[in-house]
Protein backbone atom coordinates (compact mmCIF):
# COMPACT_ATOMS: atom_id res chain seq x y z
CA UNK A 1 0.00 0.00 0.00
CA UNK A 2 2.60 2.08 0.65
CA UNK A 3 4.56 1.32 -2.20
CA UNK A 4 1.57 2.56 -4.21
CA UNK A 5 0.73 5.83 -2.73
CA UNK A 6 4.40 6.49 -3.30
CA UNK A 7 4.10 5.50 -7.58
CA UNK A 8 1.34 7.72 -7.62
CA UNK A 9 2.86 10.90 -5.79
CA UNK A 10 5.61 10.31 -8.06
CA UNK A 11 3.49 10.42 -11.85
CA UNK A 12 1.95 13.32 -10.47
CA UNK A 13 5.39 15.05 -9.99
CA UNK A 14 5.89 14.12 -13.51
CA UNK A 15 2.75 15.19 -15.07
CA UNK A 16 2.61 18.78 -13.23
CA UNK A 17 3.41 21.98 -14.85
CA UNK A 18 7.41 22.76 -14.45
CA UNK A 19 8.31 26.51 -13.44
CA UNK A 20 11.44 27.68 -15.39
CA UNK A 21 13.77 30.34 -13.10
CA UNK A 22 12.94 32.92 -16.30
CA UNK A 23 9.33 32.52 -15.33
CA UNK A 24 9.73 32.94 -11.83
CA UNK A 25 12.43 35.67 -12.20
CA UNK A 26 12.41 37.79 -15.20
CA UNK A 27 16.46 39.53 -16.19
CA UNK A 28 17.06 42.99 -15.88
CA UNK A 29 18.09 45.04 -18.71
CA UNK A 30 21.55 44.15 -19.96
CA UNK A 31 24.51 46.55 -18.98
CA UNK A 32 25.85 47.39 -22.19
CA UNK A 33 28.35 49.98 -23.22
CA UNK A 34 26.95 52.38 -26.04
CA UNK A 35 28.67 54.74 -28.41
CA UNK A 36 28.54 58.14 -27.68
CA UNK A 37 30.14 60.22 -30.29
CA UNK A 38 28.72 63.25 -29.06
CA UNK A 39 31.41 63.75 -26.76
CA UNK A 40 34.28 66.07 -26.89
CA UNK A 41 37.99 64.44 -27.23
CA UNK A 42 41.21 66.26 -26.57
CA UNK A 43 44.29 63.90 -27.35
CA UNK A 44 47.59 65.16 -27.74
CA UNK A 45 48.67 64.12 -30.97
CA UNK A 46 51.91 64.42 -33.22
CA UNK A 47 52.18 64.36 -36.95
CA UNK A 48 55.47 62.38 -36.36
CA UNK A 49 53.75 59.71 -34.15
CA UNK A 50 51.36 59.15 -36.53
CA UNK A 51 53.78 57.18 -39.31
CA UNK A 52 55.76 53.90 -38.45
CA UNK A 53 59.90 55.14 -38.47
CA UNK A 54 60.17 52.77 -41.53
CA UNK A 55 56.47 53.67 -43.08
CA UNK A 56 57.32 54.86 -47.32
CA UNK A 57 55.84 58.01 -46.91
CA UNK A 58 59.33 58.73 -44.83
CA UNK A 59 62.18 57.42 -47.80
CA UNK A 60 59.68 59.29 -50.48
CA UNK A 61 60.35 62.46 -48.40
CA UNK A 62 63.74 61.70 -47.74
CA UNK A 63 64.70 61.58 -51.39
CA UNK A 64 62.57 64.76 -52.14
CA UNK A 65 64.92 66.57 -49.37
CA UNK A 66 68.35 65.27 -50.95
CA UNK A 67 67.19 66.82 -54.82
CA UNK A 68 68.02 70.02 -56.37
CA UNK A 69 64.72 71.77 -56.85
CA UNK A 70 66.08 75.12 -58.10
CA UNK A 71 63.33 75.08 -61.19
CA UNK A 72 60.47 74.68 -59.22
CA UNK A 73 61.81 77.24 -56.97
CA UNK A 74 62.22 79.57 -60.07
CA UNK A 75 58.79 79.44 -60.33
CA UNK A 76 57.61 81.01 -57.19
CA UNK A 77 56.65 84.56 -57.59
CA UNK A 78 56.02 85.12 -53.30
CA UNK A 79 59.65 86.41 -52.13
CA UNK A 80 60.73 88.78 -49.39
CA UNK A 81 58.05 91.55 -48.59
CA UNK A 82 56.03 91.22 -51.45
CA UNK A 83 52.30 90.95 -50.98
CA UNK A 84 50.51 88.24 -51.36
CA UNK A 85 50.13 84.62 -50.01
CA UNK A 86 53.17 82.51 -48.95
CA UNK A 87 53.59 80.10 -52.35
CA UNK A 88 53.54 75.76 -50.86
CA UNK A 89 56.60 74.02 -50.67
CA UNK A 90 57.69 72.08 -53.85
CA UNK A 91 58.93 69.46 -51.28
CA UNK A 92 55.63 68.79 -49.84
CA UNK A 93 53.68 68.77 -53.36
CA UNK A 94 56.81 66.75 -55.08
CA UNK A 95 56.14 64.34 -52.40
CA UNK A 96 52.87 64.17 -52.59
CA UNK A 97 52.29 63.26 -55.69
CA UNK A 98 55.52 60.51 -55.76
CA UNK A 99 53.86 58.86 -52.57
CA UNK A 100 50.52 58.94 -54.45
CA UNK A 101 51.76 57.20 -57.37
CA UNK A 102 53.63 54.52 -55.55
CA UNK A 103 50.18 54.05 -54.14
CA UNK A 104 48.43 54.10 -57.45
CA UNK A 105 46.69 57.59 -56.77
CA UNK A 106 47.09 59.23 -60.25
CA UNK A 107 43.71 61.44 -59.70
CA UNK A 108 44.13 65.06 -58.18
CA UNK A 109 40.51 64.84 -57.02
CA UNK A 110 41.32 61.46 -54.68
CA UNK A 111 44.70 62.77 -53.18
CA UNK A 112 43.04 66.09 -52.37
CA UNK A 113 40.79 63.63 -49.92
CA UNK A 114 43.46 61.69 -49.17
CA UNK A 115 45.15 64.64 -47.47
CA UNK A 116 42.19 65.00 -45.41
CA UNK A 117 41.78 61.37 -44.16
CA UNK A 118 45.06 59.46 -44.15
CA UNK A 119 47.71 59.95 -42.09
CA UNK A 120 50.58 58.90 -44.51
CA UNK A 121 49.27 62.36 -46.92
CA UNK A 122 48.53 64.40 -43.48
CA UNK A 123 52.10 63.34 -42.55
CA UNK A 124 53.49 64.51 -45.67
CA UNK A 125 51.69 68.25 -46.02
CA UNK A 126 52.68 69.08 -41.89
CA UNK A 127 49.75 70.74 -41.64
CA UNK A 128 49.75 72.61 -44.94
CA UNK A 129 46.41 72.93 -46.09
CA UNK A 130 46.31 71.64 -49.87
CA UNK A 131 42.89 72.16 -52.34
CA UNK A 132 42.79 70.23 -55.71
CA UNK A 133 43.44 73.12 -57.93
CA UNK A 134 46.81 73.55 -56.48
CA UNK A 135 47.66 69.73 -56.37
CA UNK A 136 46.24 69.06 -59.77
CA UNK A 137 48.07 72.16 -61.74
CA UNK A 138 51.04 70.93 -59.91
CA UNK A 139 51.26 67.93 -61.21
CA UNK A 140 51.41 69.37 -65.17
CA UNK A 141 52.68 72.87 -65.03
CA UNK A 142 56.34 71.76 -64.48
CA UNK A 143 57.61 69.25 -67.09
CA UNK A 144 61.38 70.75 -67.27
CA UNK A 145 61.62 70.74 -63.44
CA UNK A 146 60.07 66.76 -63.13
CA UNK A 147 62.03 65.80 -66.34
CA UNK A 148 65.41 67.02 -64.08
CA UNK A 149 63.66 65.11 -61.21
CA UNK A 150 64.05 62.43 -63.21
CA UNK A 151 67.72 62.65 -64.15
CA UNK A 152 68.75 63.20 -60.58
CA UNK A 153 67.11 59.90 -59.70
CA UNK A 154 69.05 58.08 -62.24
CA UNK A 155 71.86 59.78 -61.27
CA UNK A 156 71.35 58.81 -57.32
CA UNK A 157 70.83 55.12 -59.33
CA UNK A 158 74.01 55.07 -60.86
CA UNK A 159 76.21 56.48 -58.35
CA UNK A 160 75.09 53.80 -55.77
CA UNK A 161 75.98 51.20 -58.32
CA UNK A 162 72.27 49.65 -58.53
CA UNK A 163 72.24 49.87 -62.16
CA UNK A 164 73.95 50.11 -65.36
CA UNK A 165 72.67 51.70 -68.83
CA UNK A 166 75.64 49.85 -70.97
CA UNK A 167 72.74 47.51 -71.76
CA UNK A 168 69.10 48.62 -72.19
CA UNK A 169 65.74 47.48 -73.29
CA UNK A 170 63.25 49.44 -75.09
CA UNK A 171 59.10 48.95 -75.30
CA UNK A 172 56.39 51.14 -75.97
CA UNK A 173 52.59 50.85 -74.27
CA UNK A 174 49.99 52.34 -76.12
CA UNK A 175 47.38 54.19 -73.41
CA UNK A 176 43.79 55.66 -73.66
CA UNK A 177 44.08 59.13 -74.01
CA UNK A 178 40.91 61.10 -72.30
CA UNK A 179 39.67 62.28 -75.54
CA UNK A 180 36.68 60.57 -76.99
CA UNK A 181 36.21 58.84 -80.24
CA UNK A 182 33.39 61.16 -81.59
CA UNK A 183 35.68 63.99 -81.26
CA UNK A 184 37.00 62.97 -84.05
CA UNK A 185 36.34 65.10 -87.50
CA UNK A 186 37.45 65.83 -90.91
CA UNK A 187 38.96 69.24 -92.24
CA UNK A 188 36.04 70.31 -93.34
CA UNK A 189 33.80 69.86 -90.17
CA UNK A 190 36.77 71.34 -87.86
CA UNK A 191 36.84 74.28 -90.26
CA UNK A 192 32.90 75.39 -89.74
CA UNK A 193 33.34 74.82 -86.24
CA UNK A 194 36.45 77.10 -86.03
CA UNK A 195 34.13 79.66 -87.93
CA UNK A 196 31.51 79.56 -85.05
CA UNK A 197 34.34 79.30 -82.59
CA UNK A 198 35.55 82.28 -83.71
CA UNK A 199 32.38 83.84 -83.96
CA UNK A 200 31.53 83.44 -80.39
CA UNK A 201 34.92 84.59 -79.06
CA UNK A 202 34.03 87.89 -81.06
CA UNK A 203 30.49 88.30 -79.45
CA UNK A 204 31.77 87.87 -75.91
CA UNK A 205 33.82 90.87 -76.43
CA UNK A 206 31.56 92.76 -77.66
CA UNK A 207 28.78 92.19 -75.40
CA UNK A 208 28.30 93.86 -72.03
CA UNK A 209 28.76 92.31 -68.68
CA UNK A 210 26.08 90.45 -67.36
CA UNK A 211 25.49 91.51 -63.61
CA UNK A 212 24.06 88.44 -63.00
CA UNK A 213 27.34 87.06 -63.84
CA UNK A 214 30.49 88.07 -61.56
CA UNK A 215 33.71 89.15 -63.30
CA UNK A 216 35.65 86.04 -62.71
CA UNK A 217 32.99 84.26 -64.10
CA UNK A 218 32.85 86.13 -67.05
CA UNK A 219 36.45 85.93 -67.32
CA UNK A 220 36.29 82.04 -67.39
CA UNK A 221 33.72 81.70 -70.01
CA UNK A 222 36.00 84.53 -72.62
CA UNK A 223 39.09 81.55 -71.75
CA UNK A 224 37.05 78.62 -72.35
CA UNK A 225 36.21 80.07 -75.63
CA UNK A 226 39.34 81.44 -76.68
CA UNK A 227 40.92 78.02 -75.47
CA UNK A 228 38.46 76.20 -77.79
CA UNK A 229 39.18 77.92 -80.74
CA UNK A 230 42.88 77.11 -80.40
CA UNK A 231 42.46 73.68 -79.98
CA UNK A 232 40.43 73.82 -83.15
CA UNK A 233 43.06 75.78 -84.95
CA UNK A 234 45.67 72.88 -84.20
CA UNK A 235 43.15 69.89 -85.01
CA UNK A 236 43.43 71.11 -88.27
CA UNK A 237 46.98 71.51 -88.65
CA UNK A 238 47.22 68.09 -86.93
CA UNK A 239 44.87 66.92 -89.56
CA UNK A 240 47.42 68.31 -91.97
CA UNK A 241 50.34 65.58 -90.41
CA UNK A 242 47.20 62.73 -90.18
CA UNK A 243 46.72 63.31 -94.45
CA UNK A 244 50.89 63.42 -95.31
CA UNK A 245 51.61 60.19 -92.97
CA UNK A 246 48.79 58.64 -94.96
CA UNK A 247 50.00 59.36 -98.18
CA UNK A 248 53.24 57.03 -96.85
CA UNK A 249 51.24 54.20 -95.68
CA UNK A 250 51.59 50.82 -97.27
CA UNK A 251 47.88 49.81 -99.46
CA UNK A 252 45.63 48.90 -96.73
CA UNK A 253 42.03 49.90 -96.29
CA UNK A 254 42.57 52.53 -93.43
CA UNK A 255 44.96 54.48 -96.11
CA UNK A 256 41.27 55.21 -98.14
CA UNK A 257 39.67 56.37 -95.13
CA UNK A 258 39.58 60.42 -94.85
CA UNK A 259 41.37 61.76 -92.32
CA UNK A 260 40.44 63.26 -88.92
CA UNK A 261 42.01 65.05 -85.68
CA UNK A 262 40.09 65.42 -82.18
CA UNK A 263 39.06 68.45 -81.38
CA UNK A 264 39.77 68.26 -77.30
CA UNK A 265 43.17 66.93 -77.82
CA UNK A 266 44.40 67.46 -81.38
CA UNK A 267 47.75 65.95 -80.59
CA UNK A 268 45.96 62.55 -79.79
CA UNK A 269 45.59 59.77 -82.87
CA UNK A 270 43.85 56.56 -83.24
CA UNK A 271 45.54 53.52 -82.56
CA UNK A 272 44.57 50.35 -82.16
CA UNK A 273 45.05 49.03 -78.39
CA UNK A 274 46.19 45.88 -76.90
CA UNK A 275 42.80 44.81 -76.33
CA UNK A 276 41.34 44.99 -79.71
CA UNK A 277 40.24 47.84 -81.65
CA UNK A 278 41.23 51.17 -82.29
CA UNK A 279 41.05 54.31 -79.32
CA UNK A 280 42.24 57.48 -78.96
CA UNK A 281 45.33 57.32 -77.76
CA UNK A 282 49.33 57.74 -77.14
CA UNK A 283 52.51 55.76 -77.33
CA UNK A 284 54.82 56.05 -74.08
CA UNK A 285 58.06 54.48 -74.53
CA UNK A 286 60.15 53.19 -71.96
CA UNK A 287 63.80 52.04 -71.34
CA UNK A 288 64.85 49.80 -68.88
CA UNK A 289 68.27 49.08 -67.59
CA UNK A 290 68.78 45.52 -67.74
CA UNK A 291 71.04 45.22 -65.02
CA UNK A 292 69.39 46.83 -62.11
CA UNK A 293 66.00 47.15 -63.52
CA UNK A 294 65.14 50.57 -63.56
CA UNK A 295 63.45 53.07 -65.76
CA UNK A 296 66.41 55.28 -67.01
CA UNK A 297 64.18 56.34 -69.90
CA UNK A 298 60.99 58.06 -70.89
CA UNK A 299 59.40 59.36 -74.44
CA UNK A 300 55.65 59.98 -75.23
CA UNK A 301 54.79 60.04 -79.08
CA UNK A 302 51.75 60.10 -81.22
CA UNK A 303 52.90 57.80 -83.45
CA UNK A 304 51.25 54.64 -83.42
CA UNK A 305 54.37 52.68 -84.36
CA UNK A 306 57.95 51.91 -82.65
CA UNK A 307 59.91 52.00 -85.91
CA UNK A 308 61.37 55.29 -85.04
CA UNK A 309 61.86 55.03 -81.44
CA UNK A 310 65.16 53.56 -80.81
CA UNK A 311 67.29 56.07 -81.66
CA UNK A 312 65.81 58.83 -79.95
CA UNK A 313 65.51 56.82 -76.72
CA UNK A 314 69.12 55.66 -77.14
CA UNK A 315 70.20 59.37 -77.25
CA UNK A 316 67.96 60.03 -74.29
CA UNK A 317 69.66 57.75 -72.09
CA UNK A 318 73.02 58.59 -72.82
CA UNK A 319 72.21 62.45 -72.53
CA UNK A 320 70.59 62.22 -69.36
CA UNK A 321 73.44 59.94 -67.87
CA UNK A 322 76.74 60.95 -69.66
CA UNK A 323 77.37 56.87 -70.02
CA UNK A 324 77.76 55.14 -73.63
CA UNK A 325 74.66 52.68 -74.37
CA UNK A 326 76.67 49.58 -75.86
CA UNK A 327 73.73 47.02 -76.18
CA UNK A 328 69.80 47.53 -76.77
CA UNK A 329 67.45 45.03 -77.06
CA UNK A 330 63.95 45.88 -79.09
CA UNK A 331 61.45 43.99 -80.20
CA UNK A 332 60.40 43.89 -83.84
CA UNK A 333 58.16 46.69 -83.96
CA UNK A 334 61.05 48.88 -83.80
CA UNK A 335 62.81 47.41 -86.20
CA UNK A 336 63.53 48.93 -89.50
CA UNK A 337 66.94 48.54 -91.75
CA UNK A 338 67.65 52.33 -90.66
CA UNK A 339 68.00 51.98 -86.94
CA UNK A 340 70.13 48.98 -87.57
CA UNK A 341 72.41 51.35 -90.03
CA UNK A 342 71.75 54.03 -86.93
CA UNK A 343 72.70 52.06 -84.49
CA UNK A 344 75.90 50.84 -85.81
CA UNK A 345 76.74 54.56 -86.66
CA UNK A 346 76.45 55.00 -82.79
CA UNK A 347 78.40 51.98 -82.14
CA UNK A 348 75.94 50.33 -79.97
CA UNK A 349 75.20 46.57 -80.55
CA UNK A 350 71.37 46.01 -81.11
CA UNK A 351 69.75 42.99 -80.39
CA UNK A 352 66.30 42.61 -82.35
CA UNK A 353 64.38 40.09 -83.82
CA UNK A 354 65.45 39.52 -87.71
CA UNK A 355 61.86 39.69 -89.60
CA UNK A 356 60.09 36.35 -91.11
CA UNK A 357 61.04 36.54 -94.66
CA UNK A 358 58.45 35.51 -97.53
CA UNK A 359 59.92 32.24 -98.37
CA UNK A 360 59.42 29.68 -96.20
CA UNK A 361 62.29 28.08 -97.11
CA UNK A 362 64.45 30.62 -96.81
CA UNK A 363 66.95 31.44 -93.60
CA UNK A 364 66.31 34.36 -92.17
CA UNK A 365 70.03 34.50 -90.70
CA UNK A 366 71.68 34.72 -94.24
CA UNK A 367 72.86 38.02 -95.66
CA UNK A 368 71.02 39.19 -98.58
CA UNK A 369 73.05 40.32 -101.69
CA UNK A 370 71.72 44.04 -100.98
CA UNK A 371 72.57 44.15 -97.02
CA UNK A 372 75.52 46.75 -95.80
CA UNK A 373 78.07 45.40 -93.94
CA UNK A 374 75.90 46.39 -90.36
CA UNK A 375 72.75 44.50 -91.74
CA UNK A 376 74.80 41.65 -92.55
CA UNK A 377 76.40 41.33 -89.24
CA UNK A 378 72.84 42.07 -87.79
CA UNK A 379 71.39 38.93 -89.32
CA UNK A 380 74.58 36.42 -88.43
CA UNK A 381 74.26 37.68 -84.83
CA UNK A 382 70.78 37.06 -84.44
CA UNK A 383 71.35 33.71 -85.49
CA UNK A 384 73.94 32.76 -82.69
CA UNK A 385 72.53 31.28 -79.33
CA UNK A 386 74.51 33.89 -77.47
CA UNK A 387 72.36 36.71 -79.06
CA UNK A 388 68.80 34.84 -78.37
CA UNK A 389 69.69 34.67 -74.97
CA UNK A 390 70.47 38.11 -74.99
CA UNK A 391 67.88 39.23 -76.82
CA UNK A 392 65.45 36.98 -74.03
CA UNK A 393 65.75 39.57 -71.11
CA UNK A 394 64.20 42.34 -72.69
CA UNK A 395 60.69 40.95 -72.62
CA UNK A 396 61.97 40.26 -68.50
CA UNK A 397 62.59 43.99 -67.89
CA UNK A 398 60.56 46.29 -69.48
CA UNK A 399 57.74 44.70 -70.09
CA UNK A 400 57.70 43.40 -66.85
CA UNK A 401 58.06 47.60 -66.15
CA UNK A 402 55.38 48.51 -68.21
CA UNK A 403 53.14 46.24 -66.88
CA UNK A 404 53.40 47.87 -63.11
CA UNK A 405 53.36 51.21 -64.15
CA UNK A 406 49.70 50.54 -66.02
CA UNK A 407 48.55 48.54 -62.95
CA UNK A 408 50.17 49.76 -60.01
CA UNK A 409 51.91 53.11 -60.99
CA UNK A 410 49.17 55.03 -61.98
CA UNK A 411 49.90 55.16 -65.39
CA UNK A 412 46.00 54.47 -66.80
CA UNK A 413 43.91 56.65 -69.30
CA UNK A 414 45.21 60.19 -69.57
CA UNK A 415 43.42 62.78 -67.73
CA UNK A 416 45.24 65.74 -69.23
CA UNK A 417 45.21 67.24 -72.70
CA UNK A 418 48.58 67.74 -74.45
CA UNK A 419 51.53 65.65 -75.07
CA UNK A 420 53.97 67.88 -72.82
CA UNK A 421 51.27 67.08 -69.33
CA UNK A 422 51.07 63.52 -70.85
CA UNK A 423 55.04 63.42 -70.22
CA UNK A 424 54.55 64.83 -67.02
CA UNK A 425 51.98 61.81 -66.00
CA UNK A 426 54.32 59.37 -67.60
CA UNK A 427 57.45 60.57 -65.92
CA UNK A 428 55.58 60.12 -62.30
CA UNK A 429 55.09 57.16 -63.07
CA UNK A 430 58.23 55.87 -64.14
CA UNK A 431 59.81 58.12 -60.81
CA UNK A 432 57.66 55.96 -58.77
CA UNK A 433 58.54 52.68 -60.14
CA UNK A 434 62.10 53.76 -59.57
CA UNK A 435 61.20 54.60 -55.57
CA UNK A 436 59.58 51.33 -54.92
CA UNK A 437 62.50 49.12 -56.24
CA UNK A 438 64.93 51.26 -54.99
CA UNK A 439 63.77 53.65 -52.24
CA UNK A 440 65.54 52.12 -49.34
CA UNK A 441 68.60 51.40 -50.83
CA UNK A 442 69.06 55.32 -51.86
CA UNK A 443 68.26 56.64 -48.61
CA UNK A 444 70.03 53.88 -46.93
Amino acid sequence: MENTTQDALFVAEQDAPKVSAVTAAPLAEPRLRRADRSQMLLRPCSLEETLAPDHSARIVWALVCRWDLTLFLATIVARGENSGRSATDPKILICLWLYAYTQGVSNGRELDRRCETDDAYRWICGGVSMNYHTINDFRVDHEKAIDDLFTQMIAALLSADLVSVERISGDGTRQRAGAGRNSFKTAATLAEHLEDARAHVEALKQQAQDPTISAQRQKAIERAARERMERLEQAIVEVKKVEEAKSQQKEKPSKHQPAKASETDPIVRQMRMPGGGTAPALNIQFAVATEGRAIVGVIVTNEGVDVHQSQSMREQVEERTGRKVLEQLVDGGFIGLDAVEQSAVAGTTLFAPVPKPRDENADRYQPKKTDSEAIEEWRKRMGTPEAQAIYKERASTVETANAECKTYRGLTQFLVRGINKVKCVALWSAMAYNIVHFGRQLVA
